[in-house]
């Protein structure tokens, strides 16, 4: 009886002591409702360039059933880095407003190109300097038209979900070079 009474003074100790301390890392939790919805409207240029001496994206890795099969065929599991520039227009020219930096990876067997992306977009100029919006979807290359999925943000993006319409403006089927426009709405706090 004495070890019951003993062990039951003891917990009371500790969920005591858990208590106090819980009193002073007490944080006021913010409802996401009671915040103020915003809507973004983005437009810009997407460039994702294989060739040259400074390509912004890379082979990182390559499947071994598939590094042998000729690049037309096959690019099914091979990963690529990016560190793309964004700029207001299709011109090499144009103002860089930001990059895409993230990777994604050839996840069709069959030969329509399908991407699937992880990608984080960062804004370095503007009002939108140092915020970004993050996109984890597929992109199959081939359509003409493709949607992809927001699903997060920092900086004034945080909590952001929404999407972004793209399309090819230019692509070498051969290099894999191209140019990207996006079309992005972004609903965020």
């Amino acid at each position: 009886m004495k070890n019951i009474f003993t062990l039951f003074f003891i917990l009371f100790l500790c969920l005591s002591i858990n208590l106090i301390h819980c009193e002073y890392f007490y944080s006021e939790s913010i409802v996401p409702h009671e915040l103020p919805n915003k809507v973004t409207h983005l437009h810009f240029y997407y460039f994702d360039i294989h060739t040259g001496n400074n390509p912004s994206a890379v082979v990182v890795a390559r499947a071994n059933q598939t590094s042998d099969i000729p690049k037309k065929h096959s690019l099914f599991g091979t990963v690529y880095a990016i560190d793309n520039p964004l700029r207001e227009g299709p011109e090499e020219t144009s103002n860089v407003v930001g990059n895409a930096q993230g990777l994604y990876v050839a996840s069709s067997q069959s030969e329509d190109v399908t991407l699937t992306m992880y990608v984080d977009y960062a804004f370095t100029s503007g009002e939108l300097n140092g915020s970004s919006f993050s996109v984890l979807s597929r992109n199959p290359v081939r359509e003409p038209t493709r949607e992809l999925a927001v699903v997060g943000g920092r900086g004034k993006f945080r909590m952001a979900t929404g999407f972004a319409q793209i399309r090819a403006h230019f692509l070498n089927a051969t290099t894999g070079d191209g140019i990207v426009e996006y079309n992005v709405t972004v609903f965020h706090y």
